[in-house]
């Protein structure tokens, strides 16, 4: 039986966010708190493997108190155990902090019951790096399997697995000792509609939550902001793009129109070397 670790992140709705026109920075508070799309499929992927070869699916993330409501979605989705890990002392971490008090949080669920496999969406909404789940792999010493958009094989018996990984012009198969770590694609699954039972469970449940307190042989220097080496000294929102011009008249009319347009740019034109 295999016990697959999912990490998850709550992020906020990118679709309806808006940028803060003073400070260029992201105004969270205009946008719902959403579960990262990318770790929806990864829950749901870690339940479809569990439903070929039995076992424990638990989700795991860092953030605010308020994050729970991340973890009862995975609960929806049909994930067995969700664990929070929140504190001040977490504030302002970047990939490099995450990844560091996600691991010390595997080794603390490791300890009730052997990890087998860590899920990760490929990347966050939110942030577009990507680097947490090869993060995680590094500090624990696995292998890091990323791109994955399908899973062939998993032997628990043999210790070992085998999926397909995404490139531009294809995909590669890949075989990999366990425990390793995945950064799947959407494109790995579906994620259907919770079932009701699902959902009732998910309303009901209260997930495990640890403080840095609970946590072992943590090094403080590591966590939130002092642990962060990353300095993003400057955001902002690209300039909206400029509208069209509306052709008017007969067709002619138009045709003629958009030849003196077309030869307003003549750059569209100019033969590379010619003047």
């Amino acid at each position: 039986m295999l016990h697959i670790v999912a990490c998850i992140k709550q992020v906020p709705d990118t679709k309806i966010i808006k940028m803060n026109p003073k400070t260029n920075t992201m105004d969270r508070r205009t946008a719902p708190a959403i579960l990262n799309p990318y770790d929806a499929h990864a829950v749901e992927e870690a339940v479809r493997l569990r439903g070929r070869y039995g076992g424990i699916v638990s989700v795991l993330t860092m953030g605010p108190p308020p994050a729970v409501k991340a973890i009862k979605k995975c609960i929806e989705i049909g994930a067995d155990e969700g664990y929070l890990i929140t504190d001040r002392r977490f504030a302002g971490a970047d990939t490099l902090a995450t990844s560091y008090a996600l691991t010390k949080a595997i080794h603390k669920i490791s300890k009730e019951k052997p990890v087998d496999l860590i899920i990760c969406g490929k990347m966050s909404i939110d942030g577009d790096t990507g680097q947490v789940g090869p993060g995680i792999a590094r500090r624990l010493d696995i292998p890091p399997l990323t791109s994955v958009n399908k899973v062939v094989e998993v032997s628990r018996e043999e210790g070992k697995m085998v999926v397909h990984r995404k490139l531009e012009d294809g995909y590669e198969v890949v075989q990999s000792t366990l425990p390793c770590l995945l950064s799947v694609e959407k494109t790995i699954n579906e994620v259907p509609y919770s079932p009701f039972p699902n959902m009732l469970k998910a309303a009901q449940y209260n997930p495990h939550i640890w403080s840095v307190d609970d946590l072992e042989d943590v090094d403080i220097k590591q966590l939130g902001l002092k642990g962060s080496p990353t300095i993003v000294s400057k955001v902002w929102a690209p300039p909206k793009p400029e509208g069209g011009i509306m052709l008017e008249g007969n067709q002619q009319e138009q045709v003629e129109q958009l030849l003196s347009i077309l030869l307003e740019k003549k750059e569209l034109f100019t033969v590379k070397g010619e003047s």
